[in-house]
């Protein structure tokens, strides 16, 4: 892995009118590339300054990532990321498959260690924290935050000890406090109403959307700074979505949210960021209702209309 970059000031992308920034919705001059071949000029592997909205300019960043690359071996995932997730906000992640959405999350917490061809270069801070700093420890820096995979993973024991476990594992030991965060946290995922007399059941015996909330609740137990939501409802009916989708939003404003989806209806009732990749790259960032309704660019107008990908 390379040593990452350091840098001191608050990082700012640049901004959508910045004089160097590609606007391929505009009629392209003689010479230049005309507006659908943007896409395929990065498939080819030119590059284009991503476009990110002003509003992100007013937003305090919970995690901001700067000249961000990884690869996997020889090949290269994620390239020259620049972009700030607000804090105490949902901001979704969208692309076709491939794109690096899933990559770029794992990033975060630091996944993507597990993976020995893995390297990266660039930098990106929690709450001004460098999170690939010399030194970092990875645990600590992983309690910082709460992860929901694609699939339920509860863990095989109770529901009330799934809840509490990483009050356990931090060394909690009074009966009265991991009792309270356990009520409190399994109501903030919206599942005590349907629990509350079966705490000590197995958390295996529920349903699936039922799991996906409990893992939140997990996630939430533990006061993360920011959850980080890979796809959490890929697995499930349309019922369990929407109560999962519910809880997003009910948990907006108290926690700051990453949500990875392949659903753009989704991500347009869930996030109030939407950010677009392609191919490894961020393509355009802004408010979600100006992304799917007006966005800069014709390239992510024609994802978000489901025109490609």
């Amino acid at each position: 892995m390379q040593p990452p970059m350091s840098f001191s000031a608050p990082f700012i992308p640049a901004m959508s009118d910045s004089p160097n920034t590609p606007q391929l919705t505009k009629p392209a001059r003689p010479g230049e590339k005309s507006p659908g071949n943007r896409l395929e000029a990065i498939a080819k592997g030119a590059t284009f300054d991503s476009v990110i909205h002003k509003a992100l300019l007013a937003e305090d960043p919970i995690v901001e990532v700067k000249d961000f690359n990884l690869w996997y071996g020889p090949k290269q995932a994620l390239f020259n990321i620049n972009m700030r997730f607000p804090r105490n906000k949902v901001t979704a992640i969208i692309g076709p498959s491939g794109c690096g959405k899933s990559t770029l999350l794992r990033c975060i917490n630091r996944m993507n260690d597990l993976i020995d061809t893995v390297k990266i270069k660039g930098e990106m801070r929690l709450s001004g924290d460098s999170i690939y700093a010399p030194g970092v420890d990875v645990i600590e820096l992983r309690k910082r935050m709460g992860m929901v995979f694609q699939k339920p993973n509860p863990f095989p024991m109770s529901i009330f000890d799934n809840v509490v476990y990483p009050l356990k594992i931090d060394g909690e030991r009074n009966k009265a406090i991991i009792q309270a965060v356990a009520e409190q946290s399994l109501k903030g995922a919206a599942l005590w109403d349907e629990v509350d007399t079966r705490l000590r059941e197995s958390a295996l015996s529920l349903s699936g959307g039922q799991q996906q909330r409990l893992c939140i609740a997990r996630a939430i137990a533990g006061e993360p700074e920011i959850l980080l939501l890979d796809e959490p409802c890929s697995a499930l009916d349309p019922i369990a979505t929407n109560k999962v989708e519910e809880l997003v939003r009910e948990l907006r404003g108290d926690y700051s949210i990453v949500i990875v989806t392949h659903n753009m209806q989704q991500a347009s009732r869930v996030s109030d960021y939407t950010a677009f990749m392609y191919l490894g790259r961020l393509i355009e960032f802004g408010p979600t209702a100006d992304l799917f309704t007006r966005p800069k660019l014709s390239e992510t107008e024609a994802y978000v209309t489901g025109r490609f990908g």
